[in-house]
């Protein structure tokens, strides 16, 4: 088994140069631009404010309905926002986009091991491939952001914490494991807000 998986950043280290810029006003086409020429390379937080943004998982399609009957089970986790089949070109998601030139980085996986990290997949996509856009907690930042609530890893540059929960996913086929969640600190008062704005966007995750 192989797959090619979307990663946010290749470390939490800041990167100068880039993680000062502010895109949050700059549109996913102009984004999806600087990241092809490499001039952004950094986890997409913060970026294109007022639109959704995505993880992106490419499989061989041998395993590409296992992995949407694995979605369908966790949709918490797997929120699908579109699926590409035979070309790396997106449409729903970003029209004129690509799946492996408009990622700042790709981690590539053989056999369940990891064996690269590129910002251009190109070399890696074979014609069998399926691609899927899973909503992103990314999404729902700017409306946090505008009710006052920090995203800490936004204002010191780095990539947002995540880890490991006990909560196991339904599994399907080969595909099963515990969920992933991602972390942002803040208060009580502030957790609470939080959870009310975020339970409106179940398209990228949702509330806790």
């Amino acid at each position: 088994m192989k797959n090619i998986q979307k990663t946010k950043c290749a470390s939490d280290k800041k990167q100068e140069g880039n993680h000062m810029a502010d895109y949050s006003k700059m549109k996913p086409g102009e984004v999806r631009e600087l990241i092809r020429k490499g001039e952004i390379t950094i986890p997409t937080a913060g970026m294109c404010g007022g639109y959704a943004q995505a993880n992106l998982v490419i499989l061989p399609k041998t395993y590409a309905d296992d992995f949407r009957e694995f979605a369908r089970k966790n949709p918490k986790p797997c929120p699908i926002l579109e699926i590409m089949e035979g070309s790396p070109e997106v449409h729903d998601m970003g029209e004129g986009a690509n799946l492996v030139t408009d990622i700042p980085k790709y981690f590539i996986y053989k056999n369940g091991v990891k064996v690269d990290e590129v910002t251009d997949a190109s070399a890696y996509w074979e014609d069998d491939f399926v691609g899927f856009l899973i909503g992103c907690s990314f999404s729902f930042e700017e409306a946090l952001l505008k009710e006052g609530i920090d995203m800490r890893h936004i204002s010191m540059g780095c990539n947002v914490p995540m880890y490991k929960s006990n909560i196991q996913c339904q599994p399907a086929g080969v595909f099963e494991g515990p969920t992933v969640v991602s972390m942002r600190p803040m208060t009580p008062e502030n957790a609470k807000k939080a959870y009310e704005i975020t339970e409106r966007y179940p398209n990228v995750h949702g509330c806790p």
